[in-house]
């Protein structure tokens, strides 16, 4: 059984940068394909960045591209999410979550059998 532990949520004012992690446990990483999500307070959760089981593919949502970027380290079995240039709607819980895919490039934010309790980030001056 796969646990995820999210980390490094924090307040920070616009224009600034966190780094979010995902430790995995109980499973080696490798089997899962990954994914950042986003839940804005009254707003649905959504999906921001995915990376495939292989680690070599992944995808972002449009409002976050060229600002966040997910990775793997699998010596540490985590999965880390770098923002950047952060600003007010990127406020949220974000959540890790996996799944095991049936192709080590598939990359998506369907299915999702694994979930954290999520981290809190704030942006604000």
């Amino acid at each position: 059984q796969l646990a995820l532990v999210e980390s490094g949520g924090d307040l920070v004012q616009p224009g600034g940068s966190l780094r979010l992690s995902c430790a995995a446990s109980g499973s080696a990483l490798v089997k899962y394909a990954f994914a950042w999500f986003r839940q804005a307070p009254g707003k649905e959760r959504t999906g921001v960045a995915c990376i495939s089981s292989s680690g070599g593919s992944t995808k972002y949502a449009d409002s976050v591209k060229g600002r966040f970027t997910i990775s793997r380290d699998i010596t540490k079995n985590t999965v880390y999410l770098d923002m950047i240039s952060l600003e007010p709607e990127d406020a949220g819980v974000y959540y890790c979550a996996a799944r095991q895919p049936g192709s080590s490039e598939w990359i998506g934010y369907f299915g999702m059998d694994y979930w954290g309790k999520g981290t809190q980030v704030r942006v604000s001056s």
